[in-house]
């Protein structure tokens, strides 16, 4: 079963734990406006476009990059649309396809996973290492739903909700790990959002749907807590997939229990 290295992914755009908290630090409910009520909240569903899925074989990596150039195409498409509608701003992004992410590519710390993927704000960029496990049984919606989900950052660093999570205190580590989730989970919203936004698509049915909430696995005991607990995960995937509207991923407002 292929799993998305979600706390490779959080750590892309993590801030750092060092240091101790300002004394006054605020602790949840979140207060920041730029993150409880962004203007994406209030720019109504996704608009509903298609978006046609590349064939892709097991074990073809050029298929497997040439589908996920397609998903950014759908979603940039989708997204300019959105938020230029909506007077937020738009800039496209860029991807390379690696066979290895340099260790500290962009400032991160890159895993040794052999699948996995990061978005640099610094220069817009989306980087993909898809190795054989992401290429074991590419007939699902996983590629898909892991292009979305990293296409999320950067939809957060053009609303300003990345830099708003930036700046946001906190008073301990299981109030940043919780941060952390909100920021996480938020994607997976927003990507279940714009593969509603597509939906339906050619040859695909609602068992595919299903079949990619099958594939989610949140943290598991005894790691960090970057991003939620499978049931987690699922509960805003299908609220992104319910309504195909952003409204519904407002993470920073729901209470602790929703985002464990």
């Amino acid at each position: 079963m292929k799993t998305l290295q979600l706390a490779a992914l959080v750590c892309a755009l993590a801030a750092p734990i060092a240091g101790a908290p300002a004394a006054n630090a605020a602790i949840y409910p979140v207060k920041d406006r730029q993150l409880t009520e962004n203007p994406l909240y209030a720019a109504g569903p996704l608009p509903a476009t298609t978006c046609g899925e590349p064939r892709v074989r097991r074990g073809d990596r050029a298929r497997a990059r040439a589908y996920v150039n397609a998903v950014l195409a759908c979603l940039e498409k989708t997204w300019e649309r959105h938020l230029v509608d909506a007077g937020l701003g738009y800039k496209k992004v860029k991807v390379r396809h690696m066979s290895r992410i340099p260790k500290k590519y962009c400032g991160f710390d890159v895993t040794d996973e052999e699948s996995q993927a990061w978005y640099c704000d610094r220069n817009d960029t989306f980087a993909f290492q898809i190795g054989k496990d992401w290429l074991d049984d590419p007939s699902d919606l996983w590629l898909f739903h892991t292009t979305a989900f990293m296409y999320g950052y950067h939809v957060q660093k053009l609303v300003a909700i990345d830099a708003a999570y930036d700046k946001l205190p906190y008073q301990n580590k299981s109030e940043f790990y919780e941060q952390s989730r909100r920021k996480s989970l938020q994607n997976d919203c927003l990507s279940a959002a714009f593969l509603k936004s597509v939906w339906p698509m050619k040859n695909r049915a609602e068992e595919d749907w299903y079949a990619l909430l099958d594939l989610v696995q949140g943290d598991r005991r005894g790691e960090k807590r970057w991003s939620g607990r499978t049931g987690t995960i699922k509960n805003w995937m299908r609220a992104g997939f319910k309504t195909g509207d952003p409204a519904s991923c407002n993470t920073w407002t729901a209470p602790s229990s929703k985002v464990a």
